[in-house]
């Protein structure tokens, strides 16, 4: 039997696995694909156990599934003696194996390191090299950086203008329900008494690539119950939990998307952020899922609900693309603070007597997922109150979340969450001190520390840090008419009450690995 004759080779990376992408529309005897499992990608920071686990579980069903419908496969996974660890390298170890291949295309990656990498490849490859659309986003690259222009990048705009450009909870000229925006509704703490969902979650037995993961030495952080990993791994299993979504959690989703309990780790949220981002599912199919189950039980589920949750995925997650490809690779240097420090420890191991932080990182290490609040409002204001460089929070939320791509990642945490792009995305920083914690979770009743005092052993140490963090950027955030309570608050503070708060942050700082 003659070898095959192909004449394409075309690289899928593991965030790619988009089933209706026009490459998959027919079979073609003359087209190879490539998928690869190598160690700098699962080596740039250390990753949770579970992202590489899902990450290589979704990718190689992706593979099955395709081969299973006709189109031809190479696979190199973690440990295959012949996979040499680079995507180049297979690729050129494939062009010498079938020397009938003429060209390579891949489509465009979403993290700017593999661009410049993939552009880079295609000068030194032996055949020409192609790129395509990935065809998955609901805007190219530079659009947001084109409707903007000189102006301030103000996402409600951006988000008005993707409404109507996509006909989006619209009637007519009109926005649904008289409003563009119902953010004010969806900030509601659990009430007593609630009976929260049960997460619906799979139960996948992947012990054998976790040993495979192991044996490999790659290094992850966190935990897995190998034997039965919750996550989906095909488009299948996310539709699967989209539905579950928008039947079960889409009444009270906007109620309580920024709700924390002990606990209560997932609540109303979707989950599908792993799924959409690795492109199992399109976003707009889920816009359109959203707004046709509003539509149809209007009875049941409130504007403000499904609006809340749409304009995550039509608004942000677009926009966070938007900004990301508008700055880098500048973006990835901004540390507008000059904050220097590292993150505490306990970052790593939850063993903090802070309930709140305790709760999240416990939740982080055991599940590779927290929801946005956790993440902006305890971990990520917690690090930007004590100061931490915007590169160590950088690597901890890359390697700690199931969903966490650098597009999506980076501008979310270095620029939402940090301010450390001095205002691009954010129009004031977002910190806290306890009260908002306390007002929005009820951590604080299981906690070491008192949420109202301010200073002394039972104080909460978000509340010093978060006078500290304002005297001490005062020139810098002075002038913002956002945040101008504050400093009339701390105006008005006796300078001896003043003395004390700034003292008791500097003793948190020196003893931060033992609170």
């Amino acid at each position: 039997m003659s070898d095959p004759t192909y004449r394409k080779l075309r690289l899928v990376l593991g965030d790619q696995l988009h089933s209706g992408h026009s490459w998959f529309e027919q079979t073609d005897a003359e087209v190879l694909y490539l998928m690869m499992e190598i160690r700098p990608e699962t080596d740039y920071v250390r990753h949770h156990i579970q992202k590489v686990t899902g990450f290589f579980g979704a990718m190689r069903r992706f593979s099955k599934t395709q081969a299973e419908r006709g189109h031809t496969f190479r696979y190199f996974r973690i440990g295959d003696p012949t996979n040499l660890q680079d995507f180049q390298k297979n690729i050129e170890q494939l062009i010498e194996e079938f020397p009938s291949i003429e060209a390579v295309e891949y489509q465009e990656p979403d993290e700017y390191r593999l661009d410049v990498y993939f552009r880079e490849c295609t000068s030194t490859l032996p055949v020409p090299m192609h790129r395509v659309s990935s065809e998955h986003f609901l805007t190219d690259r530079r659009e947001l950086e084109e409707f903007f222009g000189d102006r301030s990048y103000l996402m409600e705009r951006f988000y008005r203008m993707m409404r109507q450009k996509w006909e989006v909870l619209m009637n007519g000229k009109q926005p649904e329900g008289g409003d563009w925006n119902f953010d004010a509704s969806n900030r509601k703490k659990l009430p007593k008494g609630i009976v929260l969902p049960v997460p619906y979650v799979f139960a996948h037995d992947l012990q054998a690539l976790v040993r495979e993961i192991e044996d490999a030495g790659v290094e992850t952080i966190g935990k897995v119950d190998a034997s039965q990993f919750e996550w989906p791994l095909d488009r299948t299993e996310s539709l699967e939990l989209l539905d579950v979504f928008c039947v079960e959690l889409l009444p009270h989703f906007g109620d309580f998307q920024d709700a924390m309990t002990p606990g209560g780790w997932s609540l109303y949220h979707s989950r599908i952020s792993f799924a959409l981002n690795c492109k199992m599912l399109t976003p707009l199919e889920v816009i359109q899922r959203v707004e046709s189950e509003y539509r149809t039980r209007k009875d049941e589920i409130d504007i403000s609900q499904a609006e809340g949750f749409i304009r995550q995925i039509l608004g942000w997650r677009e926009y966070v693309r938007g900004i990301y490809w508008a700055r880098m690779p500048e973006y990835a240097q901004h540390n507008f603070f000059d904050h220097q420090r590292a993150l505490p420890v306990w970052f790593w191991t939850g063993e903090t007597k802070m309930a709140c932080l305790s709760d999240a990182i416990d939740q982080s290490l055991e599940r590779a997922y927290a929801h946005h609040i956790q993440r902006l409002m305890l971990t990520g204001n917690f690090a930007l109150l004590l100061g931490t460089h915007p590169d160590a929070v950088d690597a901890w939320y890359l390697g700690m979340y199931m969903d966490a791509i650098e597009w999506v990642e980076m501008p979310n945490a270095r620029g939402m969450s940090q301010f450390a792009d001095g205002g691009v995305m954010a129009t004031k920083p977002y910190v806290s001190s306890a009260n908002y914690i306390h007002k929005m979770s009820d951590h604080c009743r299981s906690c070491r520390y008192d949420p109202k005092v301010k200073t002394g052993p039972d104080a909460c140490p978000f509340n010093a840090l978060y006078w500290d963090f304002f005297d001490r950027n005062a020139s810098v955030l002075r002038k913002n008419p956002r945040i101008g309570m504050a400093y009339r608050n701390l105006d008005r503070m006796e300078p001896t009450q003043r003395a004390s708060l700034f003292e008791h942050a500097e003793w948190i700082r020196n003893n931060i690995d033992r609170l």
